[in-house]
C-alpha cells in the first residue's frame, strides 16, 4: 500500500491495556497518565469494568496523537465486558507480571481473544513485562518473553511503574506502531470503528498533556 498523506490536525488512538488481574495495569496507566508520583499513591482497587485515561504524545516528524487509554478488568467475571471493547481498539498493551508465571502463560490467550474478537486487522500489540524492578522474584526471563513477542509479531518492553522504568517507552511504542500503520495506508480512521479518529487542528506547539481528566465506566 502507498504512504498515506499527513493529515491536517491530529489523531486520537484508542488503546486497550489487557492482562490478568493484579499484573499492575492500573498502576502502569496511572504512572503514565498522571506522572511517576501516582505510583506512590495507595494501590488502586481492582478495576471494575473499564476506566479511561488520556494523554497526548508527539509523533515524528511533527504530528501528535491523543491516546485514549482503556484500563480493563482482568478478573474472569468481567471478561464479557472487556471483550465488547476489542472491536474498537487500534492497539493494545498485553501486560504480564514478570514475577507471576501464570500471567505470562495467559498472554497468548489474551492475544488470541483480542485479535479474534473484532479488533482492527492492523491493530498494534505490544507485550509488556511489568514489575521488572522485582528482580529477586522474577519467574519469567526477558529472553523468554522476547521470544514470545517475536513469535506473535509484536514488540516487547519491560516496565516498572514503581521506578518509572520504560513506562513512557511502552505507550510510545504502541502509538508509533499505530502511526506507522496509518502512514502505510494499512489503517484509516473510517476503518477502525472509532479506534482511530482524526481530530480538528488545534493551536500549534501545544505541549503533550498529562493528567487529563479520567472517567470510570462500571458497566
Amino acid at each position: 500500500m502507498g504512504t498515506a498523506p499527513e493529515p491536517a490536525g491530529h489523531y486520537q488512538y484508542r488503546v486497550l491495556v489487557l492482562g490478568d488481574a493484579a499484573v499492575g495495569k492500573s498502576s502502569l496507566l496511572r504512572c503514565y497518565a498522571e506522572g511517576p508520583g501516582a505510583a506512590g499513591a495507595p494501590a488502586p482497587c481492582p478495576t471494575v469494568g473499564v476506566e479511561f485515561y488520556s494523554r497526548t504524545v508527539r509523533l515524528p516528524p511533527a504530528g501528535r496523537a491523543k491516546l485514549q487509554l482503556w484500563d480493563t478488568a482482568g478478573q474472569e467475571r468481567f471478561r464479557s465486558i472487556t471483550r465488547s471493547f476489542y472491536r474498537s481498539a487500534a492497539g493494545a498493551l498485553l501486560v504480564f507480571d514478570v514475577t507471576n508465571r501464570a500471567s505470562f502463560e495467559h498472554v497468548t490467550e489474551w492475544y488470541q481473544e483480542a485479535a479474534g474478537g473484532g479488533a482492527t486487522g492492523e491493530a498494534a500489540f505490544v507485550l509488556v513485562g511489568h514489575k521488572c524492578d522485582l528482580a529477586g522474584e522474577r519467574a519469567v526471563s526477558a529472553e523468554e518473553a522476547g521470544r514470545l513477542a517475536a513469535s506473535l509479531g509484536m514488540a516487547f518492553v519491560e516496565t516498572s511503574a514503581a521506578s518509572n522504568l520504560n513506562v513512557e517507552l511502552a505507550f510510545e511504542t504502541v502509538a508509533g506502531r499505530i502511526h506507522e500503520a496509518l502512514r502505510r495506508g494499512a489503517l484509516a480512521p473510517h476503518e477502525a470503528r472509532d479506534g482511530v479518529k482524526l481530530l480538528p487542528s488545534k493551536r500549534r506547539g501545544q505541549a503533550p498533556a498529562r493528567g487529563e481528566p479520567r472517567e470510570r465506566c462500571q458497566c
